[in-house]
C-alpha cells in the first residue's frame, strides 16, 4: 500500500473562504455535513483569494466575477454555485449625498474590496446615469469616505452597516448596485463564482466533484435551517436575526442558465475595457 503523502487521498484540496456574512450560508453546513475536516481553508478577502486561486496557491474558491472572467481560461467555474441577486443584494451599495446623475466630476470613493462591485458601480454610474466622477480608493469607513467624496461604493458587511445603520443616521442616499443593474436589464447579476483550476481538475476530478457537492449540500442545509444561521451570526454580528435572515434569503447563491445570461450581459458590456474579450467563455464543472 503506497501511504506516501503524494497519494490522492490523503492530499486535501486547498480552498478558499471569504470571510463576509455573505458567503456564511455557504460554508455553515460543512460542519453539518462533515465536510470541514476535508478541506483546508484559508480565510480572505475576495480580492486576495481570487488572486491566490488564480496563482495556483488554492485549488478551489470563491473568485470574484471580474477576475474569473480575466483568468477563464485557466478556471472551471461550478454550476449552480455563486454569490449574487436577482434584484436588491443589500451588501454592494452606492452611499451618496446627491442625486447619482450629479455625480459628473465629483469624487467617489472605492471602499471596495471586490473590483467586480466596482466595476458595476463605473458601469452603471457611466452608462445608465451619463456622469464621470473622479474615483479614488480608500478603506471603507464610511465617515472617512463622507468627508472627502461625494459618494462611497461600498460592499460586504460594511455596505450592510452602511446601508441599515450609517447612511440614513447620516441622511445619505442608498443605492443597492443589485437593484441598479435588475432595473437596467432585466437580468441577475453575479458577484463571485466558485471555481476550480483546470490543472487540478485534470489531477483531482474526483476530489474536485466531491467539494462541489459538498458546498451544494452545504448551501441547501443552510437555507433549510436559515434561522439557526442568522441566530447563530448576530450573536457576533450588530444585525438581529430577523435582518439577518432576510438578508440570506434575499441572496442568490445559484449559477444557472439565467446568471450566467447576466454573466454574458456585464462581459459583453465591460470585458474591452476591463482585460477580457465581451464574448468570453465561461467553462462549467462537467458531471
Amino acid at each position: 500500500m503506497d501511504n506516501s503523502p503524494e497519494t490522492p487521498q490523503r492530499v486535501r484540496p486547498r480552498v478558499g473562504h471569504i470571510q463576509f456574512l455573505n458567503c456564511m450560508p455557504l460554508y455553515w453546513g460543512l460542519a453539518r455535513t462533515g465536510t470541514l475536516l476535508d478541506l483546508e481553508l484559508t480565510k480572505d478577502t475576495p480580492e486576495k483569494l481570487s488572486e491566490s486561486l488564480v496563482q495556483g496557491d488554492l485549488d478551489i474558491g470563491p473568485i470574484t466575477l471580474v477576475e474569473f472572467l480575466k483568468a477563464s481560461d485557466q478556471l472551471v467555474a461550478f454550476p449552480d454555485l455563486a454569490v449574487g441577486c436577482d434584484g436588491p443584494v443589500m451588501s454592494c451599495v452606492i452611499v451618496s449625498q446627491v442625486p447619482l446623475d450629479e455625480l459628473d466630476g465629483r469624487r467617489v470613493a472605492l471602499g471596495s474590496t471586490s473590483r467586480t462591485s466596482v466595476r458595476l458601480a463605473q458601469l452603471l454610474l457611466s452608462e445608465r446615469f451619463g456622469v464621470q466622477p473622479d474615483y479614488y480608493t480608500c478603506p471603507p469607513d464610511l465617515g472617512l469616505m463622507m468627508q472627502d467624496a461625494e459618494a462611497a461604493v461600498l460592499i460586504g458587511d460594511a455596505a450592510l452597516r452602511a446601508n441599515l445603520h450609517d447612511a440614513p443616521r447620516l441622511g445619505l442616499q442608498v443605492h443597492d448596485l443589485g437593484a441598479l443593474w435588475k432595473e437596467w436589464t432585466g437580468l441577475p447579476f453575479v458577484f463571485a463564482v466558485w471555481a476550480a483550476r483546470k490543472d487540478y481538475v485534470e489531477r483531482e476530478p474526483l476530489i474536485t466533484r466531491k467539494v462541489h457537492e459538498a458546498f451544494l449540500a452545504s448551501r441547501d442545509v443552510s437555507l433549510e435551517e436559515v434561522t439557526k444561521v442568522a441566530e447563530q451570526a448576530a450573536r457576533w454580528e450588530v444585525f438581529d436575526e430577523e435582518l439577518l435572515e432576510r438578508y440570506f434569503t434575499t441572496l442568490d447563491f445559484r449559477f444557472g442558465a439565467r446568471q450566467l445570461e447576466g454573466v454574458t450581459e456585464f462581459a459583453r458590456r465591460v470585458g474591452p475595457t476591463t482585460g477580457f474579450p465581451a464574448d468570453v467563455r465561461v467553462d462549467l464543472l462537467q458531471p
